[in-house]
């Protein structure tokens, strides 16, 4: 159903570490190139190591699949894009307070929104001064054409779905949207009593109460796009600006592109992003192992570049243990939590007992030693991260994150079955993955388990949320991050089972998890117009699906990334996945 694509849309494919078709390609420098469009370099002295002064290199494996704001998925490319040409109705500040990081802020629009008492009408009025690249002003309408295109064909299978989730909008028996986007007509209607402009002020109008649409709006499905400028499918590496930076020339598939100061923008209209550097080299195409060695060594314009893509554990290690590295390093927390899905669908694990054993024989420390340690991910019992409102980090079974194989024993054993008790563990295979698993099997087995694991190399979520999978597997790896600060983009998404399970298999909810309890209880939470309320509600639904059996959380993974020594304000942002926050940066 569209639904769970839109759900499992929102995570990019291969998670956490690689995005789709990432190639292994040797590093291509870009040639240097004279900042022309403003002329904010043009008047400095070459910089002493043969670089560009002023400019700031990122340096990612890629590819990036789009530039365009209503295609794109992979919430590295959203923290770029959104600091730098990419600007939504709100976003969330950046700085190193991680309660503020969280909430929204006005960007184009004045303020973070208002909504009337049944939280399904919002508005948002934009601000004055905002242009595009050209010195056009961006407007009301743009918002209502950029959101409108998320609706058509490539966007509505490819980008973010939000709007047809949320909009006020029918939906066919299928689940697709009576509205089919602005290039055919069809349902126009129907999207025009949904978002309607009145002068700078935008206001849409939802199927179902939302505390925090203010923060759904701060994705770039909702971001505005200039009528005139659509390529339509052909323009997905494209970019039209206004932000502090529009692309010089056309991006390079293979190597990256060069983003230079947009003239129109005015810093005074933008309470979020600094537009510290003159410009930013973005390398496309160099491996993380290569990319961290680089910036370490210091040498040549890698005193200004930062790595997008976390450092491999062995050399954050390295990073960490070195006084001079480590004061040029940040290890944020990455969102991603991985945990295992216990089957419902399986015989074995229907058996509450069973479920509660396998959960207290889980050696969550000795998982994280196998992914690299504590700088690549830290223990958790809890799939609401540290950086989602009512975070609670207390196992509500009691267990220890180093596992209690004798607890679980006796669990096991009350469960009235033969021991040992056969299961059968699917996962995604890497040669990281499969050290942690099997570091995860000797706990399992003292506790009276005998584990078969099935590990699974391509297309992993494809493959296990197929029809009758469940039924063959008794549990399964998974991870989650929230595609916005809230729990309400976490548990929904996992466990309820109206948006998942289905006759084509079982969405996200790899474990076929179904309660009608936990359905009605997800949909009052959602209800909840009091914020602080609303996630206090979701942690203590957190706790009872950890004490139910319907996931046992294991590992809050953590990235590491690394700059140079002329790069200033190095700082992560965690509600933009944890990634570095170029709104602050600058070099020297």
């Amino acid at each position: 159903m569209v639904v769970r694509r839109l759900l499992s849309a929102s995570r990019p494919p291969g998670l956490p570490q690689r995005r789709p078709g990432r190639r292994s390609v040797v590093a291509v420098a870009l040639a240097a190139v004279a900042v022309t469009a403003t002329g904010c370099t043009a008047d400095r002295a070459a910089a002493p190591d043969g670089g560009v002064p002023g400019r700031l290199s990122v340096l990612s494996l890629g590819p990036v699949a789009t530039w365009d704001p209503q295609r794109m998925t992979t919430p590295q490319d959203v923290a770029f894009a959104g600091r730098t040409f990419i600007r939504t109705l709100t976003a969330h500040p950046a700085g190193a307070d991680a309660a503020a990081q969280r909430g929204v802020v006005g960007d184009l629009a004045t303020d973070a929104g208002t909504h009337d008492d049944s939280l399904k009408v919002w508005s948002f009025v934009l601000r004055k001064g905002v242009a595009w690249q050209d010195g056009s002003p961006v407007t009301c309408e743009d918002v209502r054409y950029g959101v409108s295109r998320s609706f058509a064909k490539p966007w509505s299978v490819e980008g973010l779905n939000y709007p047809l989730a949320y909009l006020d909008i029918p939906r066919k028996p299928d689940g697709t949207s009576t509205y089919t986007g602005p290039f055919t007509g069809v349902g126009q209607a129907a999207y025009d009593k949904a978002v309607t402009c009145e002068g700078p002020k935008i206001t849409f109008r939802l199927s179902t109460p939302m505390t925090d649409f203010n923060q759904v709006v701060a994705l770039p499905v909702f971001a505005p796009f200039k009528k005139s400028q659509d390529r339509k499918a052909g323009g997905a590496l494209a970019v039209f600006s206004n932000g502090p930076y529009q692309l010089q020339g056309s991006w390079d598939a293979s190597s990256g592109g060069v983003f230079v100061r947009n003239p129109k923008w005015d810093k005074g209209s933008d309470p979020i992003r600094r537009g510290e550097p003159d410009s930013i080299q973005y390398v496309q195409g160099i491996e993380s192992q290569t990319a961290v060695q680089q910036v370490i060594n210091d040498a040549g314009d890698r005193k200004r570049a930062v790595t997008l893509d976390s450092a491999p554990p062995a050399l954050q290690q390295q990073v960490l243990s070195d006084d001079a590295l480590s004061r040029r390093a940040i290890n944020p927390r990455s969102q991603f939590v991985d945990y295992l899905a216990p089957s419902f669908a399986s015989r074995v694990m229907r058996n509450a007992d069973v479920r509660r054993a396998l959960a207290l024989a889980t050696n969550r420390d000795g998982y994280v030693t196998a992914l690299g340690g504590t700088s690549a991910a830290t223990p958790t019992s809890t799939l609401l991260g540290p950086s989602l409102a009512g975070h609670r980090e207390v196992d509500p079974l009691g267990s220890v994150s180093a596992g209690d194989p004798a607890k679980a024993r006796a669990a096991l054993r009350a469960s009235g079955l033969t021991l040992p008790v056969k299961i059968k563990v699917a996962y995604r295979s890497t040669p990281t993955a499969d050290k942690a698993m099997a570091a995860l099997v000797n706990g399992w087995e003292q506790a009276g388990f005998s584990v078969q694991l099935q590990p699974i190399q391509k297309d992993y979520f494809s493959a296990v949320a197929g029809p009758g999978v469940a039924a063959k597997t008794d549990v399964f790896w998974a991870n989650w991050a929230p595609a916005w600060p809230a729990a309400s983009t976490v548990i929904p998404p996992l466990f309820d089972s109206r948006l998942n399970l289905s006759a084509g298999g079982t969405g996200r909810d790899l474990g076929a998890f179904a309660d009608a309890g936990v359905d009605k209880e997800i949909t009052r939470i959602s209800t909840i117009g009091d914020p602080t309320a609303q996630a206090a509600a979701w942690a203590e639904l957190d706790a009872a699906l950890a004490r139910k059996g319907a996931f046992i959380a294991l590992a809050q993974r953590r990235s590491l990334f690394i700059a140079g020594t002329s790069v200033s304000g190095l700082a992560a942002n965690e509600a933009l996945g944890g990634f570095v926050d170029l709104a602050t940066i600058g070099v020297e």
